[in-house]
């Protein structure tokens, strides 16, 4: 539950597109959940498994379509989508504060570094030189933002961000807590001669444009001469690992603990559930889905779902199918004996029409 200064109910209806069934002045001060709400409280239903809840809610107004509106108990906002709706009131019920303009002390600003006045950076943070951060940007506590970075307006870097040198970000992007921009990607050469690995400099960047989120703890790699770039819209959620000249196009969405290796290109509307693997080069085609503990190891081509991996089970059960996945290719060599062996026997008895 989220408390707040009050939004009365047609206010809230008009900036989704929705109606009011009841009260239009009932004042809303905070959301929850069907099961929780009480008193000037708002939830939502989008989910027909809950449909007991609804009937049962206590919530002063529910976000509900059309089909569902004669199971609210009380007031309601009628909407087409009702998690949508949700989604997009939350934001004047988040706990985060207004920008409050100024630089605090204990921040340490290079002189060449140029902030808006309306932007804010918070104690311990540090501003390298040729940095630029535009209106309305929350820089928080221990935030390093390296030499000949650019922040847009509108952007929020939480506590102890780190963007090392040459990382832009366009407008309203969102950083979390422990991420970290612009870091080495994973680039060395072998010496056969010594059997010593030579780092090759990483001379990119990283380019995030507007409107993206990245979670806590989540990592994007500079490029190695050409920036990593993550385009309008993505959704990064924690303790993801996005490695040097990866590109992600345009609002797709990817769990947590995924890793993608280099030079990949992910398309615009994929979704890449959690602890999935991506091996480097590859080239994934817009609107692909790919499952949770997948490990992607070639280009998709066409748009869909994919997956890969076993399925829980038993292991004393998983431990015998183990030793058949590693019979796989000589069964497979088997069958296809057995079928030219077939071919050859319905062939042999044929006369030269074939009858």
């Amino acid at each position: 539950m989220t408390e707040t200064k009050g939004h009365v109910l047609s206010s809230l209806a008009a900036r989704v597109g929705g109606r009011v069934s009841g009260d239009p002045t009932v004042v809303i001060h905070s959301l929850a959940t069907l099961q929780t709400a009480g008193s000037g409280q708002l939830s939502f239903f989008a989910n027909s498994r809950y449909l007991a809840q609804l009937k049962s809610s206590r919530a002063e107004a529910v976000l509900v379509n059309e089909a569902h509106l004669a199971d609210v108990p009380g007031h309601a906002i009628v909407v087409a989508d009702p998690y949508l709706a949700f989604a997009r009131l939350s934001a004047l019920f988040d706990w985060r504060e207004p920008v409050v303009p100024g630089i605090a002390a204990g921040a340490t600003v290079a002189p060449t570094a140029q902030i808006d006045p309306s932007a804010r950076v918070e104690a311990g943070a540090v501003i390298g030189e040729d940095v630029r951060i535009g209106a309305q940007v929350c820089i928080g506590a221990n935030v390093v933002v390296g030499a000949r970075c650019e922040i847009g307006e509108g952007c929020r870097l939480e506590a102890n961000v780190t963007l090392y040198p040459d990382v832009t970000l366009g407008k309203r992007v969102l950083v979390h807590s422990g991420a970290v921009l612009g870091a080495d990607g994973f680039g060395f050469a072998h010496d056969g001669g010594s059997g010593e690995w030579v780092k090759i400099c990483q001379l990119g960047g990283v380019v995030i444009e507007d409107d993206v989120e990245i979670g806590a703890g989540t990592t994007v790699d500079r490029g190695a001469l050409e920036p990593t770039r993550i385009e309008r819209g993505v959704k990064l959620d924690n303790q993801i690992q996005v490695a040097h000249n990866v590109r992600i196009g345009a609002h797709s969405a990817i769990a947590g603990c995924t890793a993608i290796a280099g030079s990949t290109k992910i398309g615009r509307h994929c979704t890449i559930a959690g602890m999935s693997g991506i091996t480097g080069h590859l080239e994934i085609a817009d609107g692909t889905h790919i499952t949770a503990m997948s490990l992607v190891s070639r280009s998709i081509s066409r748009p869909g779902a994919y997956s890969s991996g076993t399925g829980l089970e038993p292991h004393q059960q998983w431990k015998r199918n183990v030793v058949r996945f590693r019979q796989l290719d000589e069964l497979a060599r088997r069958v296809r004996k057995l079928e030219q062996t077939l071919e050859h026997i319905s062939t042999e008895g044929q006369d030269d029409d074939g009858c």
